[in-house]
């Protein structure tokens, strides 16, 4: 049957595993690596949006915050409203929000600042690009799901590489505000023809692969209320992601706090996403081969030793080394949060489930990234917030490792290996 444009399904290739379905990641890649350098904006500016705001960095802290509860929470409506008018117009519209969010934020006003992002760029914008572009391809996909996922989860790190140089640059030479606004309208002109040309509806699922394969809504999932796993998985989510938020938010300002200057600091951050970028292809792989739950508890363990070797260095070199092995750690774990909800529930709640857990998760990155700056606040130093997100690791590891036992209780393995 034609489409919407007057091609028929097999002219778009909408097969599963089909040429249409690596066209769909690749673009979602490029889309969120665009969309996501709206976030590091005021993450590359916490100081001196703080200074010239006469603030403190928990006040900035705050609106970085309020972005990534806007995304998952926008992500929980977008995700749905996508199933009915299609992923391209959300797509679409999300970038036209950005650009508003942006604009709004450099007005000069903190209460301007939490509206722009926290509605805006959060709720609006980016809640219609990342949850729905996850699920989106997540139907693309059976055999190579993780490795997909953690392909389009790459173009955040895309973003991480390419803009925190440029804005440092750019801030230092024109201001935050100017900077702000010139992405905005960037992003506005790059997004929609993009998302207009490539973005074609996903093929119709013809079945499920492991332990989701005849499972009806309702069914129990790991022996367990399927509401119940969904809670547990959400908030281990939760736990992870606050430790996730501490380098994310503030490593440039951690590094210029201990001497390092601001270019530098920049990098530092671009070496942190890059090794990101290149680890998460093997935790795709590795989780089309073990699964989503393992693949976790493996990615959260390396994190959680990660962020304590912050608490042991403050030189350069130590801080690139360490900021290049949390990279290489943690990169694997959002797509594999996404996979085990593909893995154990059937493909007509992911538009709902996967944004639910996203935006318990994103939660746990505003909670982090607010947090880390009231104790800096409070104690002068991010040594107390890097131990805070250690314990919080670890109450992520007993959750995941609950999970795991209740897998091996309830018999089976989460999906096939792949030859």
């Amino acid at each position: 049957m034609p489409d919407a444009g007057g091609m028929t399904a097999k002219e778009l290739g909408r097969v599963v595993e089909g040429r249409g379905a690596w066209i769909a990641a690749s673009v979602s890649v490029v889309l969120l690596s665009i969309s996501y350098g709206s976030p590091l904006l005021i993450v590359i500016g916490l100081k001196s949006i703080a200074a010239d705001l006469e603030t403190q960095r928990q006040v900035v802290s705050l609106a970085a915050a309020l972005t990534w509860v806007g995304t998952g929470l926008g992500g929980i409506f977008m995700g749905w409203l996508a199933d009915r008018i299609g992923v391209r117009r959300i797509v679409m519209f999300g970038s036209t929000m950005i650009a508003a969010g942006l604009a709004v934020s450099a007005s000069g006003n903190i209460w301007a600042l939490y509206l722009g992002h926290g509605v805006l760029l959060g709720f609006l914008g980016n809640g219609a690009m990342f949850p729905p572009l996850l699920v989106y391809v997540s139907r693309w996909f059976d055999r190579r799901r993780g490795t997909a996922l953690a392909l389009i989860s790459s173009g955040q790190y895309i973003s991480g590489m390419l803009w925190p140089s440029v804005f440092e640059h750019a801030m230092a030479r024109w201001g935050w505000q100017a900077t702000m606004i010139a992405y905005g309208i960037f992003a506005v002109l790059a997004i929609p023809p993009i998302a207009a040309i490539f973005l074609h509806p996903a093929p119709e699922p013809s079945h499920e692969s492991g332990m989701a394969a005849g499972r009806r809504p309702g069914d129990a999932v790991l022996g367990l209320p399927p509401n119940l796993v969904l809670g547990i998985l959400a908030f281990a989510g939760f736990c992870c992601c606050v430790p996730m938020a501490l380098p994310q938010s503030h490593l440039v300002a951690f590094c210029t706090d201990v001497g390092v200057p601001a270019a530098t600091s920049a990098v530092i951050l671009s070496v942190m996403q890059a090794c990101a970028f290149c680890s998460r292809q093997f935790w795709g792989w590795l989780a089309d081969r073990v699964g989503g739950l393992i693949t976790l508890i493996c990615g959260s363990a390396c994190q959680a030793l990660a962020i304590g070797a912050f608490l042991l260095t403050q030189s350069e070199v130590g801080l690139f080394t360490v900021s290049a092995i949390y990279g290489l750690g943690f990169s694997g774990i959002v797509p594999a949060y996404v996979l085990v909800v593909r893995e154990l529930y059937p493909s007509s709640e992911a538009s709902w489930r996967v944004p639910t857990v996203l935006f318990v998760s994103m939660g746990g990155m505003a909670f982090g990234s607010w947090f880390a700056g009231a104790l800096y606040d409070h104690f002068g130093y991010y040594a107390p917030a890097f131990t805070v997100g250690v314990a919080f690791n670890i109450v992520n590891l007993m959750l995941i490792g609950f999970l795991l036992a209740r897998r091996g209780f309830s018999g089976g393995g989460m999906r096939p290996a792949i030859a």
